[in-house]
């Protein structure tokens, strides 16, 4: 099928932080994409551990500014942007001083995650869509990986599927190797609710505070198709999908025209 607009929401990615199996599939998996011939734009998170004046990140002033209110806190969305020559590969990144600047990915120096992982998140999925909004770039397919993403599908489906940037959009989301081991805290539930977004939308799926198997069911429930991206995926998140009957692809280390034609085959 013709060349694609493919919008990666990722965690993590190399160069911008050490190697490891999620940033380098951060990395991997959209470069792989855009060299098929599609066209990209790529999101990550602006974590503490990012040298921005090494990598060359700047702020872009026109797409800064807006305030995100998660349980009825002001947060100030900051958006940088800044490329890897050698892949020609353009990132933006999502900023904001409470909740990644000076802050790791999962947890401080000492290995205690961070209690507000789940308002993270929420962050996160929000700042990406309303800069998409901004950049007036309309996505065929959102390809969500990692465990700070896994609430986009659920605000591109129930939050913003009348805007005319994502009303058409398939949402694919990976389903990774456990990434975090304690829940998500005592406000994540409170954070959720956003235009038509109830708490209640997640309830059938947790009533506690919310587990990374929890997290990722959360994903699938409302992603168009699921890919176990890591043969460490657990096996809980494949059998829901399925019996959702959400089309799902196997991991496979070969994945760049794998993907391609998963993303072809939500699209027809």
């Amino acid at each position: 099928m013709k060349a694609k607009k493919i919008l990666f929401i990722t965690s993590e990615m190399t160069p911008f932080v050490p190697e490891s199996a999620s940033a380098n599939r951060g990395r991997e998996i959209p470069q792989s994409i855009q060299e098929l011939g599609h066209e990209i734009r790529t999101f990550s998170p602006n974590w503490g551990s990012i040298n921005e004046r090494r990598n060359q990140l700047h702020e872009v002033i026109r797409l800064s500014g807006m305030n995100i209110i998660i349980d009825d806190t002001d947060h100030t969305l900051v958006i940088k942007v800044a490329s890897i020559p050698s892949a020609r590969m353009q990132i933006y990144f999502i900023d904001n001083d409470d909740y990644f600047t000076h802050r790791n990915l999962l947890a401080d120096n000492d290995g205690t995650e961070y209690t507000d992982n789940g308002e993270r998140a929420v962050f996160y999925a929000r700042g990406v869509l309303e800069t998409v909004k901004k950049l007036r770039w309309v996505p065929d397919i959102i390809h969500c990986h990692g465990w700070i993403t896994s609430l986009a599908p659920l605000f591109i489906k129930c939050a913003y599927q009348d805007e005319p940037s994502f009303a058409e959009t398939k949402v694919v989301y990976s389903a990774t190797a456990p990434e975090f081991k304690t829940d998500l805290g005592p406000t994540f539930q409170r954070s959720i609710p956003f235009r038509n977004i109830k708490q209640n939308e997640i309830t059938d799926i947790t009533t506690g505070q919310c587990t990374f198997e929890e997290m990722e069911k959360i994903a699938v429930k409302y992603a168009d198709g699921v890919i176990m991206d890591s043969k460490k995926t657990p096996r809980s998140i494949a059998k829901f999908a399925k019996e959702l009957g959400k089309p799902v692809l196997a991991y496979t280390e070969d994945f760049a025209q794998a993907y391609s034609d998963f993303y072809d085959s939500l699209m027809l």
